[in-house]
């Protein structure tokens, strides 16, 4: 997961230097998707196995998920500072929870619902600064609209890699995202397609390499590790975000970016590790009531 999320702040970092010699969203998509449908094709082909997987619905499904948040993604990264289109991405915990709770019935636990309140008051505190600090500059709401669809998109792509890894190899699993996102992002270029000069070609390159080693890491945990602990490391992928933002575009985040992003990370490792904790305190209590009553 640590190598995961160093290689998908790369591939963001890779994404908004690309952007300004010109190349649409659509197109930086799209060079991506062709790079990791090569690698992943080579991949399962050296594996020996079936392209095609088992349950080609729910891959289709995974692929569709995919590929609208990581055009959302792309689009957030290019027009926002890097720290907080990372940091905004990272409110999928939420839309996990309401999908769970709408579409699995699961139950919605204290942890969550302190979660929920957390990144709710630290997206506010990001996007909204203004309505209560003064001289506090505003981001734009389109481009934030676009992070929160990609945090719902990667929300819904989580959940469908989970129950794809007890049945799917990782290398099919992957396949599937670039085998949709190509076709539909060329589709949606249309006639914009810009013509890159040797730098950004380079530059389109190591996006979808970089996205592919995030790809493999992320899968590879998921299959490994227990979910909550697996995802709680990739939160680190904020902090990678902030020192190439800084590096690499002099981007220094505000006080109040600072603020929301440690709201919205404390609220989503709440959400991962909360439930034990109190299930924990729950047992002590329990324990304390037993000796209690026995003196």
């Amino acid at each position: 997961m640590l190598i995961s999320a160093f290689a998908f702040a790369l591939m963001t970092s890779c994404v908004k230097l690309v952007s300004t010699y010109g190349i649409p969203v659509f197109e930086i998509v799209a060079a991506r998707a062709l790079v990791s449908l090569v690698i992943s094709f080579i991949d399962v082909k050296r594996k020996k196995i079936s392209v095609w997987g088992n349950n080609k619905k729910l891959l289709i499904a995974r692929g569709a998920a995919g590929s609208f948040a990581l055009m959302c993604v792309y689009f957030a990264v290019t027009t926002l500072p890097l720290a907080e289109a990372t940091i905004l991405q990272y409110l999928h915990p939420v839309f996990t929870a309401v999908l769970a709770l709408v579409f699995l019935r699961e139950r919605v636990q204290l942890s969550t619902v302190i979660c929920i309140i957390f990144c709710i008051v630290g997206l506010f505190v990001i996007v909204s600064p203004g309505f209560t600090f003064e001289n506090a500059a505003e981001l734009p709401l389109l481009s934030v609209t676009a992070a929160l669809l990609g945090a719902f998109g990667s929300a819904v792509a989580y959940v469908i890699v989970k129950r794809l890894s007890s049945s799917e190899d990782s290398s099919v699993i992957i396949f599937y995202f670039p085998l949709i996102a190509l076709p539909l992002s060329v589709f949606l270029l249309g006639s914009d397609f810009v013509m890159p000069d040797m730098e950004a070609l380079l530059l389109l390159l190591f996006v979808g390499i970089f996205t592919q080693v995030g790809q493999v890491g992320l899968t590879k945990a998921m299959q490994t590790e227990v979910a909550s602990k697996a995802t709680a490391y990739s939160y680190v992928q904020v902090v990678f975000s902030i020192i190439l933002g800084w590096l690499f575009f002099s981007e220094i985040p505000s006080v109040w970016t600072w603020i929301g992003g440690i709201l919205i990370i404390a609220g989503a490792l709440i959400n991962v590790f909360g439930s034990k904790i109190f299930k924990q305190l729950k047992l002590k209590r329990a324990d304390y009531k037993s000796l209690k009553s026995n003196s």
